[in-house]
């Protein structure tokens, strides 16, 4: 009669509900032999309550439920009526009314129903004694505490397999989130490294190569293989540098630096947080090392400050400055002593770059990351790199 009872525990009380019931209406047939009134109206109340058992309109806590238990309940007074037996009848009902009724309704039902059973039984005038009139209120309140024990159970069971549920599909979010994590890093990762030796060692055999071209006679013997050289060098540092911009990170593929940092700006939401983006100066190409620095710097600044410094406002500035490049992240938030091995320690295991981290990439850049905070005094981190010269842009690049 449950929708959600498909256990097999639960069908098993169902039939056993079932079996009782019927158990009992045949007790009060055999017991009254004879009678045919008490025969029709036993048979009457087995068919009705089959009829209702296998009814799909009844349902718990539905009108049609509340009509079923009212029929039943009307035959088994009529029942009661005719044979003190069918006080024990009153049992199985106790648990129907618990079952289908609210428990603002089915509570009263069951008292109502033990009280008829102990008035039915002392108006047959049978011999009475405590049993009588502790019985059939006994019997009502091992239904109840049966009930609803079960339906607190149940609730329970259902509130951990909710968390159960919900626990796998963090999990698996998270192990989402972390092989993007990771792959993103390994993207990083390897640009860096292309960066730092094929394209750098590319560029430094173009240089060697050039200056030798020039201390070599025009007609020279090796003048044509130093070129043929060079250009292989120099087809083999574009591929390097096609590599590099293929591992950039997805933030970076679809616009500018600035572009970058402003949908940062736009995406980064805290209670009560404010999140400012400004360009400064005139913006020049920059090098792809470089941007991942600026952005992977700016990333980690505003987590920290969503996840530790309760700020009501940040502002991030993006500065050109003819011979170098500034990324200035400020808030207003708690601050903290950047001299503290504790905040170190936090920063670094915050989920970003953490602070041992952006200053050793800021110096394999040959730039500084300065951070200037106090207590209660808010935050700003300033990351600046040296502008590649005109007659570096090979080994910048």
């Amino acid at each position: 009669m449950d929708p959600r009872s498909h256990t097999h525990v639960t069908t098993a009380l169902r039939l056993c509900l079932h079996a009782l019931l019927v158990g009992l209406l045949a007790l009060v047939v055999v017991r009254t032999v004879g009678d045919t009134a008490v025969v029709v109206l036993a048979a009457v109340m087995a068919v009705l309550y089959g009829a209702g058992a296998l009814a799909p309109v009844v349902q718990p806590h539905t009108r049609a439920a509340a009509v079923w238990l009212a029929a039943l309940g009307a035959v088994w007074l009529a029942l009661l009526a005719l044979s003190p037996d069918a006080l024990w009848v009153a049992f199985p009902l106790y648990f129907l009314q618990l079952h289908l009724l609210p428990v603002r309704w089915g509570l009263p039902a069951v008292a109502v129903t033990a009280g008829a059973a102990v008035a039915g039984f002392v108006l047959h005038g049978q011999e009475t004694g405590p049993g009588t009139f502790i019985g059939p209120p006994l019997g009502a309140a091992v239904a109840v505490a049966t009930v609803l024990g079960y339906d607190a159970l149940f609730r329970e069971s259902e509130r951990r397999r909710e968390l159960i549920d919900e626990l796998v599909s963090t999990r698996a979010e998270l192990a989402d989130a972390e092989r993007a994590a990771g792959t993103l890093a390994e993207r990083e990762r390897l640009a860096r490294e292309i960066h730092d030796t094929l394209a750098q060692g590319l560029s430094s055999i173009q240089l060697l190569l050039r200056a030798a071209e020039h201390t070599l006679p025009p007609d020279a013997p090796a003048t044509a293989h130093v070129r043929r050289a060079r250009a292989a060098a120099q087809d083999n540092l574009a591929e390097a540098r096609r590599f590099v911009r293929a591992l950039t990170p997805p933030d970076l593929e679809n616009g500018s630096l600035a572009a970058a940092l402003s949908r940062l700006a736009a995406s980064t939401s805290a209670p009560d947080l404010t999140v400012r983006f400004a360009v400064s100066g005139t913006p020049v190409p920059l090098p792809t090392p470089y941007e991942v620095a600026l952005l992977r710097t700016a990333q980690s600044a505003l987590a920290n400050a969503v996840r530790h410094s309760g700020a009501r406002r940040a502002e991030i500035t993006l500065s050109f400055m003819g011979t170098s490049v500034s990324l200035d992240v400020v808030d207003d938030g708690r601050g903290f002593d950047p001299e503290s091995s504790d905040a170190t320690r936090r920063e670094a295991g915050s989920g970003g770059f953490g602070l041992p981290a952006m200053r050793s990439r800021a110096r394999s850049l040959g730039g500084t990351l300065s951070v200037e905070s106090a207590p209660g005094q808010g935050t700003a981190l300033a990351l600046t790199l040296p502008l590649p010269v005109a007659g570096r842009e090979d080994t910048a690049a």
